[in-house]
């Protein structure tokens, strides 16, 4: 409070002592463009850096050892979800599966005599010839024949995945990346760079940040995260040439927590991707439009600073008096919303507030108007 108290002392000193130095010397009335204040809808964008990405990157590596044999596809390649990508030397896979495969065999054998032998000892059981740990004998070698033939088989499906594996397939659709494998390379599933990265590209995930502060603007503003991402208007994308892309996106989700290191907000807008012009990897410009309605608009040429505080020299008896306004934090670098300060049919000075001072006496002309098209489509950076 007492610090509040000191700033506005200070404030109201700079503003008298301006008046004071200058009274004497202002005392014949000067022409001044002004303007009477109305309220207007405006729109003005504001402009935040963003990261374009595939709806999908899949990095693909090899499930199994071997040598490349062959590659089944050329990087920007379009491929679809199953496409096979590479084949991996088979030889080796395919004497393992054929070895199973024998093997799987020789323990279906080994469970029929096993069955033969036991039959054989029941029935001489029954007839009280051999003895009843002889029977549990048997049956006992019954048991281990069956195991091992399970065994045998759960060898040959891990033989059967193995050889599917040298053909390396798409698990979606999408575009092929970077082939820094070729034909002969040695690969494997310890290798540290993949064997190419498959992007979908359907869709585009254009990632960007806002401030906390912006954040809880718009949250206040529309009442939740929630009610937010359903009304918040379509996003522009300007691309890395300085060209807008020419279908809109929609905004999907913001990140529930601030990175405490920049005190931003991740958010997620998603924009088509028909033509293939966006790729996964590249970089632009997230143009968020802010619509104010029935708002009060004042040239930034009108305004001007004192200990961050802004001010407009409203005409009042015809003498310039300074008075404070609040404005939105977002500009297009033309002119200020004012939020509070000022009404409707206000008359304010429009040009040369850098020379006036308290109580100098005006005579107004009227200020040129600012095409309205002009100031809906700057674009305007967040402050």
């Amino acid at each position: 409070m007492r610090h509040q108290f000191v700033k506005t002392t200070i404030l109201a000193c700079c503003l008298a002592a301006i008046s004071c130095g200058h009274t004497e010397g202002v005392k014949a009335s000067a022409e001044y463009a002004v303007l009477t204040v109305e309220t207007t809808d405006r729109t003005i964008p504001s402009v935040y850096s963003a990261s374009i990405r595939g709806r999908q990157d899949i990095e693909i590596y090899p499930q199994v050892s071997g040598t490349i044999s062959r590659l089944c596809v050329t990087e920007g390649q379009r491929v679809e979800k199953g496409q096979t990508l590479f084949i991996i030397d088979q030889v080796p896979y395919k004497a393992a599966l054929q070895t199973a495969e024998a093997n799987v065999e020789a323990a279906k054998a080994g469970v029929a005599t096993a069955e033969l032998v036991y039959e054989s000892k029941k029935e001489l059981f029954a007839e009280e010839v051999i003895s009843e740990f002889e029977l549990s004998t048997a049956r006992n070698n019954l048991l281990t024949a069956k195991a091992q033939l399970s065994q045998a088989e759960a060898q040959r499906v891990n033989a059967a995945n193995n050889l599917s594996y040298t053909m390396v397939k798409s698990p979606s659709g999408g575009v092929v990346g970077v082939l820094p494998f070729r034909v002969g390379a040695l690969v494997g599933p310890t290798i540290r760079q993949p064997l190419t990265t498959v992007s979908d590209n359907s869709e585009m995930y254009v990632y960007f940040s806002l401030s906390e502060r912006r954040l809880l603007e718009l949250t206040r503003s529309y009442g939740s995260i929630d009610k937010a991402l359903k009304e918040m208007p379509e996003v522009s994308l300007q691309l890395n040439d300085g060209s807008l892309y020419a279908d809109k996106g929609r905004i999907e989700t913001i990140s529930g927590v601030i990175d405490p290191r920049t005190g931003s907000v991740s958010l997620r807008a998603t924009f088509p991707n028909k033509g293939g012009l966006l790729h996964s990897g590249g970089a632009g410009n997230v143009i968020l439009p802010n619509a104010h309605d029935n708002c009060i608009v004042v040239p930034q040429d009108a305004t001007f600073e004192i200990q961050d505080k802004r001010f407009v020299y409203r005409l009042k008896d015809g003498k310039a008096t300074a008075a404070l306004i609040e404005v939105e934090p977002v500009s297009d670098g033309r002119e200020f919303i004012v939020r509070n300060g000022l009404t409707a049919g206000d008359v304010i000075v429009a040009e040369g507030v850098g020379l006036l001072r308290e109580g100098t006496p005006i005579t107004p002309k009227k200020a040129p108007e600012v095409p309205a098209d002009e100031n809906t489509n700057t674009q305007a950076k967040e402050e």
